[in-house]
């Protein structure tokens, strides 16, 4: 198959890396400048322990990057979703496609495949790709699960059986709202986990923690049409324990860092990657509100990220509410 991954980050490479074992891939970013250091180096500079592959191409021309794939896959940041898939639909506007970010439009608290049937109205062959992976470890070839999920259960599992590889297991599901919303959602309950871990709170406090955080997850995934089951799996419960366990989450980082009292933009300034789980935060809480769901452990992390409550304070709030069944 013939793919053009659109995005050039740790996530866009480490899929170009991975699916160039078996299909034929190009890979674009839209600073001509970085294309070109990534042809001259051949390596991201994200992962600059793992080579390209000699039949990886790297391409700066948008339009000769789509304009014979087979699937495009977009491994943007959310908040570049729009543009970058409003640049392809100029181009190819019925195209196959997949988005591999995860979390909420900033400005309209939408989901991915919410902000691609803007762009792309009327397009059905379109769909997520998500689930437990950290990029270094899929660059590597160490096995991963991933889902490809779509309303079009036929593209799904099409996509999902093209892309399946010994190192690289895809499987597939029609629940769309569902998947996105558990890559969504874990990277909250992904900076609680790192605040916990960094004031040292114990391994009974964090399962603790995980086990309650997909509670909340569960019930604003099912109040916005997601599927229970969904969230016992890969893009669920998988996702959500890899994320607030692993020493690769950026989200979890970014909790670890908070629990020693820097600040939020300081540590911003310092990661040297896109954390969602920050906005991600604030529109799980409103949307959340709208709803009337409670979930007091995202709430906790809003008043540490935006309203400059400490870490501690954060947890003893948690841990003063009335006890109720579960």
């Amino acid at each position: 198959m013939k793919i053009a991954i659109l995005g050039a980050g740790a996530w866009g490479s480490a899929l170009a890396v991975s699916f160039s074992a078996g299909h034929e891939v190009v890979l674009w970013t839209r600073r001509p400048e970085a294309c070109a250091e990534l042809a001259r180096r051949r390596s991201s500079p994200y992962l600059p322990e793992v080579s390209f592959p000699g039949t990886l191409r790297v391409e700066p021309d948008l339009r000769k990057a789509v304009s014979d794939c087979e699937l495009a896959i977009m491994a943007t940041s959310t908040s570049g979703l729009r543009e970058a898939a409003a640049a392809v639909a100029a181009i190819r506007p019925s195209i196959r496609l997949l988005w591999a970010c995860k979390g909420f439009e900033t400005s309209t608290r939408l989901l991915p495949h919410q902000v691609v049937s803007q762009v792309l109205p009327g397009s059905h062959q379109v769909g997520a790709l998500s689930g437990p992976s950290f990029a270094l470890e899929v660059a590597r070839g160490q096995p991963t699960a991933l889902t490809v999920a779509s309303a079009d259960s036929q593209f799904a599992a099409a996509t999902a059986s093209a892309l399946n590889s010994p190192r690289l297991r895809i499987y597939s599901s029609t629940d769309l709202v569902g998947v996105e919303l558990g890559g969504a959602l874990k990277n909250v309950i992904a900076i609680a986990s790192g605040i916990a871990d960094g004031l040292a709170l114990g391994r009974n406090a964090g399962a603790a923690l995980i086990t309650r955080g997909l509670a909340e997850i569960v019930r604003l995934g099912i109040a916005m049409g997601g599927q229970p089951e969904t969230f016992m799996g890969l893009t669920g419960l998988g996702d959500l324990v890899l994320t607030c366990t692993g020493d690769l989450s950026r989200n979890r980082a970014v909790g670890l860092e908070l629990a020693k009292g820097k600040s939020l933009a300081a540590i911003l300034a310092g990661l040297g990657h896109v954390a969602e789980g920050v906005q991600s935060a604030r529109a799980a809480r409103d949307h959340a509100r709208a709803l009337g769901v409670e979930m007091p452990i995202t709430q906790a992390v809003c008043a540490v990220l935006f309203e400059a409550m400490a870490p501690s304070s954060a947890v003893q709030g948690l841990l003063a509410r009335d006890p109720k069944a579960e």
